[in-house]
């Protein structure tokens, strides 16, 4: 008899990502679920994303990682609610974390939520945190081939950023190739390059975020 262990925590997990996104969608806070390796630019992304949307939304942070508090310290550093998580090891951010982060921050404060996930392109894939959308960062450096060997991320991500745009002279990247298995994998994806570090290209990328939140927002009030 064969026991499948990963079925009462996956049916555990959705659980509570289901109880998330009832307490978010009751608050209007829209939330987006960050997935990239590490050194991909996730916090890099994240500042950015703040300093184009802060005078538009109140934003508030999770960051995810398996040791230290470096990120969230940057992330207040401007003024911005952060709540760090700290996985001991896990290699995913899980509903129940999301859960007892978000309880430290004040809801009715906040329209746009980012959780910046542990660095990792296979396990927080299958691990639903009650987020709207999860976007995946792959930054030039890391390869155009990623979406051949780790295919579940790119097909299950909404948007896709290809970061650190500026440094693709320096690389063997072949960029065509690249957007068309992004396209095999997951048609409705955007691509957004983007160097968040210089600001570049991140114009596009909060101007689909922001109609993703006001969808979001327009759906709320409908109901």
């Amino acid at each position: 008899m064969k026991v499948d262990v990963s079925k009462p925590i996956l049916d555990r997990n959705e659980r509570m990502a289901a109880e998330n996104r009832l307490l978010f969608d009751e608050h209007g806070v829209f939330v987006l679920d960050l997935l990239a390796s590490p050194g991909a630019g996730k916090t890099s992304t994240i500042l950015a994303t703040i300093a184009a949307l802060r005078d538009r939304y109140r934003i508030a942070v999770i960051e995810g990682d398996i040791a230290s508090n470096v990120d969230a310290e940057r992330i207040k550093a401007h003024g911005i609610p952060a709540v760090q998580i700290n996985t001991g090891g896990a290699c995913h951010l899980e509903s129940d974390m999301i859960r007892r982060a978000v309880d430290t921050l004040d809801m009715a404060e906040v329209d746009l939520l980012i959780v910046e996930n542990v660095g990792n392109l296979v396990c927080p894939t299958d691990f639903d945190l009650g987020e709207h959308v999860k976007v995946m960062i792959l930054s030039v450096p890391e390869g155009h081939d990623k979406p051949y060997k780790y295919p579940n991320i790119f097909a299950r991500a909404e948007a896709v950023i290809l970061n650190k745009y500026d440094t693709m002279p320096a690389f063997d990247f072949n960029e065509d190739d690249f957007r068309e298995a992004v396209r095999r994998l997951n048609a409705m994806a955007p691509v957004f390059p983007m160097s968040a570090t210089l600001g570049d290209g991140v114009d596009a990328w909060v101007a689909w975020l922001a109609e993703r939140i006001e969808t979001q927002k327009r759906a709320g009030s409908d109901t």
